[in-house]
């Protein structure tokens, strides 16, 4: 296109310039260039600004001149580096950076608007519409189904109404199901629909069959079809759980419970569910009922078995916190669930022994972190955080442990250290007023030394105890019933007061000692082991005075000493020496199954012992502890006549009341034999003495002193002489503390 030469200014005349209309050469140049420039700078906005692509080249241009050999260089060597495309990208990145303005604006419309919310709104109605409400007999059409032929459509509709059955548990309503739970009764038939078919119907649809080799179980995870399946049962294992965590019925905790027995393969191959069931497992095995913490055991130990390496360690660590949690406070019902938790813990700690060292030296020393803090620095608090049911129960738990594995040698290092700890704990405060701790800590010693072969001096400790007591010593007070030191670490001042304080005490070193001798029974060396005791028992023998104590200890007595005349006639008959060991364990173990004199009568003693122990978890009581008032106020009427001669002064003027009163007849009860004593201390703690704990305290503090009691008959005989008939009816209605007076005097 040729362009038209204009002429200068300065060469036109003044008419010409005047023609022209005053325009420049420069504005007809850019009039006739103006399309071509807006057509590039519709392709090019950014002409007058070079991009860096652009610039690199004119500087490769400019380089062909400057340095000629160089260029001829690069072109025969890198020729890309010359020959690369024009468009800078630098400038379509710029170009990406600001917003382009559209070429025409769109003005939104109200119709718009009501258009797409009317849209929205029909979609609202539409999920609506789309939520089923489950019914019985849906259930029943899909029980039918799922008996005859599961298919994956079936189940996952039934997996749906169980997340929808399970969102009414959180309050949600089920907004976001396909369907919808509104019935209770419709709730409950279709968890029990759950709970007994879906397993069957997952097995059919996987092609699982049942392993001939029970030890091995088949993951569902080995079946092709598992992929297809795996997203509905991972949503059925949640609401499992889920259901699990919210009921409170026992009936249907068992049979929840017995339903994820049946579904631990599933669970086995989905690791965020599995840890999931581990924590509500382990909250039924310490806090639920019987049958809940059997079968929660069941399903943790059968996890544990199948998947070691993944959940052994973490289940053990929170199965043992779960214990100690759960043992702080110890009662007669407890202490099945507590002997439960450490029989099941044992067991689990039977799988993997390497494992179980670990843990058991983790926990061994941090008790005897404790002890020796307590030993150090003498407080209170030092002494509480040694002395308490959680420290104890967890010492029996780790002489269970090392007793059922024996013989381990990777866990045999640590019963030294075991028996270290529970020794410092017996030394640690060696009073009276903690008689039963001590004697808690020699049954687990016991348990120990009998289970793994280990002497461990455990009569010392016993023995100790019928030289620091008085069983001579009548009572300061009586007790309704006996102390079970089987629930208790520690006595009241009260306590060691009580006639049960002693009778308990007795028979508790009579089953320790019987039960220790019991486990040595068959040792060559019994004789002289057995040497100190009997010569201790026998001085006990000749100062104790009570045959209710001194009977017991006699019987214990002749047992052991006809065990040690037969170990010594068995041993004289022996042809080795004591060097040889061998010899002397072969002997032992044939003593052990011929029995000893003393084994035969432990086990008649184990069986009555037994039923003994029954009767106190049922709650009921022996006869003997029973409390029968009509029988105390017979004896009282017998004695009528008895008690108005002695208080002859007291009853002389008030004959005719004394049909009437029978309160006052029962405390003016008066004898001076020494045979009813027990009868007398009985009364004092009847519950219709309103003065019981009144007499309690006076008479402790004036156990053995009678002259007190002489000034209060005194003043007895002495105080109502001047008074009226009516004045001595009023003062034996309101003044109780006369009748203190009165049971006071016959602890003489």
């Amino acid at each position: 296109m040729a362009v038209k030469q204009k002429r200068k200014l300065e060469d036109l005349s003044m008419d010409e310039f005047m023609l022209s209309g005053f325009e420049s050469p420069h504005e007809d140049d850019s009039e006739e260039e103006s399309p071509k420039k807006a057509k590039k700078k519709e392709g090019n906005p950014k002409m007058s600004e070079k991009g860096k692509a652009s610039q690199h080249k004119e500087q490769l241009s400019r380089l062909k001149s400057k340095d000629p050999e160089f260029y001829k260089f690069l072109q025969d060597n890198d020729q890309s580096l010359l020959n690369f495309n024009d468009t800078d990208s630098s400038e379509d990145e710029d170009e990406q950076k600001y917003h382009k303005l559209p070429s025409e604006l769109e003005e939104a419309s109200s119709g718009d608007e009501d258009e797409e919310e009317g849209k929205k709104g029909s979609k609202k109605s539409k999920k609506a519409v789309d939520t089923i409400k489950v019914t019985d007999k849906m259930i029943e059409v899909w029980k039918a189904a799922m008996r005859k032929e599961p298919t994956p459509r079936l189940f996952r509709d039934v997996t749906q109404a169980f997340k929808a059955a399970l969102a009414t548990t959180k309050g949600e309503g089920g907004s976001q199901c396909r369907y919808k739970v509104a019935d209770s009764s419709v709730f409950n038939a279709l968890v029990l629909f759950c709970i007994k078919d879906i397993h069957s119907a997952l097995q059919k649809m996987l092609n699982l069959k049942p392993n001939k080799d029970q030890k091995k179980l088949l993951l569902p995870s080995s079946s092709p079809k598992w992929q297809k399946f795996q997203t509905d049962v991972k949503m059925y294992l949640s609401g499992v759980v889920q259901l699990l965590s919210c009921l409170t019925e026992t009936s249907v905790i068992t049979a929840v419970l017995q339903h994820v027995n049946q579904l631990i393969a599933y669970y086995l191959c989905l690791p965020k569910q599995c840890r999931h069931l581990i924590k509500q497992l382990l909250k039924h095995w310490s806090t639920g009922e019987e049958t809940s913490r059997v079968l929660s055991f069941l399903a943790l130990n059968k996890i544990c078995r199948h998947k070691q390496e993944a959940y052994l360690n973490p289940i053990l660590k929170q199965m043992y916190i779960s214990y100690v949690q759960n043992c702080k406070f110890t009662s007669p019902n407890a202490l099945p669930m507590i002997n439960f938790m450490q029989r099941t813990l044992t067991e689990m700690y039977s799988l993997d022994t390497l494992a179980s060292y670990q843990h058991a030296f983790i926990y061994i020393r941090q008790l005897a972190i404790h002890l020796r803090n307590a030993m150090t620095m003498k407080k209170k608090e030092t002494y509480q955080s040694v002395y308490n049911w959680q420290f104890i129960h967890c010492l029996y738990l780790w002489c269970r442990v090392l007793s059922t594995l024996y013989p381990s040698d990777v866990l045999q290092p640590l019963i030294y250290p075991l028996c270290q700890v529970i020794l410092g704990t017996i030394k640690l405060v060696p009073t009276a007023r903690f008689y039963p701790l001590r004697m808690h800590c020699c049954r687990a010693l016991t348990l120990l030394s009998s289970s793994t072969n280990t002497f461990v001096p455990v009569l010392p400790f016993l023995l100790e105890i019928f030289q620091q007591v008085d069983f001579n010593k009548k009572p300061g007070r009586m007790s309704k019933k006996p102390i079970n030191f089987a629930v208790i670490l520690k006595l009241n001042k009260v306590n060691l007061m009580e006639k049960a304080y002693k009778d308990g005490l007795i028979d508790q070193l009579y089953d320790l000692m019987l039960e220790y001798f019991h486990t040595q029974a068959s040792s060559i060396g019994f004789p002289e082991l057995a040497l100190p005791t009997i010569i201790q028992l026998k001085a006990f023998q000749k100062e104790c005075k009570v045959a209710n104590y001194s009977k017991p200890v006699r019987q214990l007595l002749e047992k052991i000493q006809e065990n040690s005349s037969f170990i010594e006639g068995r041993r004289q008959k022996a042809a080795f020496g004591v060097a040889d060991s061998a010899a002397v364990a072969a002997w032992e173990k044939q003593i052990q199954q011929e029995g000893t004199p003393l084994t035969r009568y432990h086990s008649q003693w184990k069986k009555l012992r037994e039923k003994e122990i029954q009767l106190e978890i049922s709650g009921k009581e022996r006869m003997e502890d029973l409390d029968l008032p009509e029988i105390k106020r017979r004896k009282i009427q017998e004695k009528k006549e008895e008690d108005k001669k002695e208080f002859k002064g007291l009853f002389e003027s008030d004959s005719d009341s004394d049909d009437d009163d029978t309160g006052l007849k029962i405390k003016s009860k008066k004898s001076n034999d020494t045979s009813d004593d027990d009868d007398d201390d009985d009364d004092l703690e009847d519950p219709s003495d309103p003065s019981d704990d009144e007499a309690i305290e006076e008479g402790d503090s004036g156990d053995d002193d009678g002259e007190d009691d002489d000034d209060d008959d005194e003043k007895a005989s002495k105080a109502p002489q001047p008074l009226s008939s009516a004045a001595l009816i009023k003062l034996a209605e309101g003044e109780e503390d006369v009748v203190e007076d009165l049971q006071l005097s016959d602890e003489d």
